[in-house]
């Protein structure tokens, strides 16, 4: 989309009239006003590259009051502005955008909607089943790929389940009316991070898993 938006921008469209071009000819996964806004300005500004510029992966660089000030704003002005979006106007990379987001803009409870859904699921049966792989196509969902039996990418196995036996380690119950008990209060006392930390977690796993060949890991 970028060159298209540099290919009306030369052609002297506003940035209104190239965000309803690509509204009316692609429909799918469109940029956001803000984006064709912001590469508007960058051409404006003498840019010819529609290219990633080199971006800081750093935390000390990344993670800056400027950046997060940036990212918040951005987030309050459009609840559905994507991720990359983010990480092109503050020009830092999607991981540590991500952890602005989950760390630092999530504790001041900012949320936000992102505009593309990307949908993990463990390949289950039910889960592979045409009629649910035809909702998602008309849905235009991204289907995460998911290593077959990978406890390294199900958030519950990683995350949830883990804790959760640290907990129970040595414990034994008299009745299923303890178990309950038991579990009802162990939910509760998780704090609001606590599953947070659970989703935040994914994209780093599941990149791992790739590059790992699928293999377990620690």
């Amino acid at each position: 989309f970028r060159s298209l938006i540099k290919h009306y921008f030369l052609r002297g469209k506003t940035a209104k009239e190239t965000k309803e071009k690509l509204d009316k000819y692609y429909v799918a996964n469109t940029p956001s006003d803000y984006t064709v806004k912001y590469w508007f300005r960058e051409f404006r500004g003498g840019r010819n590259s529609t290219t990633d510029e080199v971006r800081s992966g750093r935390a000390s660089d990344a993670v800056t009051e400027e950046n997060v000030k940036k990212i918040h704003e951005m987030v309050l002005a459009d609840r559905k502005v994507k991720v990359r979006e983010l990480a092109d106007a503050t020009k830092i990379s999607t991981e540590r955008t991500r952890h602005i987001l989950g760390e630092i803009l999530h504790k001041k409870k900012i949320f936000f909607i992102p505009k593309e859904i990307i949908f993990l699921h463990d390949n289950a049966p039910s889960h592979t089943a045409k009629p649910v792989r035809d909702t998602l196509k008309a849905l235009n969902w991204e289907v995460l790929a998911h290593a077959a039996y990978s406890p390294d990418l199900a958030p519950s196995d990683y995350h949830l389940f883990a804790s959760m036996g640290h907990a129970l380690a040595e414990r034994r119950f008299a009745s299923y009316e303890d178990v309950k008990k038991w579990l009802d209060e162990w939910f509760v006392a998780k704090g609001e991070d606590f599953y947070w930390r659970d989703i935040y977690k994914l994209p780093e796993r599941w990149e791992k898993c790739v590059t790992s060949n699928e293999a377990y890991f620690e």
